[in-house]
């Protein structure tokens, strides 16, 4: 690439950058990006350079693999009913090890590395997500979000926060809580501009496979309810359409197994997934809607 082509692609990002500047962007963080060496440390370059050009980046991870392995470790077999884990007390010990002991410094660590200057937190810290137990069926401790107190992260600016998706209740009981489900409730909780979904797909896809770049909330819906969203992208879309309902201008399913995809989808105009938008937002890519 020639030096006027690398100034070329700075430009492109120069408008982003303009209308993000000051705005809160939430990011869940899980699947193959949390894994891969060189995905990790992608990832942490891109919010580290969001945060350096003004954006306020907030980040939700999740930990499922490295769960499953410390329980094996313990001797404990995992189990999942309709996807979601069965939690016992003991379970639940680990799950909150893992997701806050573990993984959460790691990517505060991470972070920090690259001149993010990155706070650790979970649920818990300053009552920032309030749990209760999920209804219907005995999964266990999992939980679902009752509150979230948006004044922690007010209190945390100039740092980039990091939460564990572990969180207690009224009554102290911990619960293991949805990484995607909290980010939603986040985003929402703090009126963000953005929620992004790294997912282990390209993307949400049309009926017939082809990937969906830009999609209005109404047809999303349309087509949660027709199947053609189907299987593990349910959830995801149904997140999104929670965090647009609730107040998010914009929410992204992304492929995490691309490098750099936050910035890409941040910082330029075709991204690397799908956008979905509130059914009367102006489109904000270049390729039509399909469905």
């Amino acid at each position: 690439m020639s030096p006027v082509e690398k100034a070329d692609v700075l430009l492109e990002a120069l408008p982003y950058i303009r209308r993000f500047a000051g705005k809160l962007l939430v990011i869940k963080y899980g699947g193959h990006a949390m894994e891969d060496e060189e995905l990790k440390d992608s990832f942490a370059q891109d919010v580290a350079l969001m945060k350096y050009v003004g954006m306020n980046p907030v980040v939700v991870h999740g930990g499922g693999p490295q769960i499953d392995s410390a329980l094996q470790k313990a001797g404990i077999e995992p189990r999942f009913v309709r996807g979601l884990r069965v939690t016992d007390a003991a379970t639940m010990d680990i799950v909150e090890m893992v997701l806050v002991g573990k993984i959460n410094k790691e990517i505060v660590t991470l972070l920090n590395r690259h001149g993010g200057n990155a706070v650790g937190l979970s649920g818990k810290d300053g009552e920032l997500v309030v749990a209760r137990k999920l209804k219907g069926g005995d999964l266990g401790r999992v939980g679902e979000v009752a509150g979230v107190n948006a004044r922690v992260v007010d209190a945390l600016a100039g740092f980039i926060p990091v939460i564990a998706p572990v969180a207690a209740d009224s009554d102290g009981v911990t619960y293991n809580i949805n990484a995607d489900v909290v980010a939603g409730k986040v985003a929402e909780a703090l009126r963000a501009e953005k929620l992004i979904l790294l997912t282990d797909v390209e993307g949400v896809k049309s009926r017939d496979g082809a990937l969906i770049d830009t999609l209005p909330a109404d047809v999303a819906a349309d087509m949660i309810r027709d199947g053609t969203i189907a299987g593990g992208m349910i959830p995801k879309v149904e997140c999104c359409l929670e965090a647009i309902r609730g107040g998010v201008k914009q929410a992204h399913v992304i492929d995490g197994r691309v490098r750099h995809a936050v910035l890409l989808e941040v910082l330029t105009s075709r991204g690397v997934g799908t956008e979905i938008l509130p059914r009367t937002a102006r489109r904000t890519r270049t390729r039509a809607v399909g469905a």
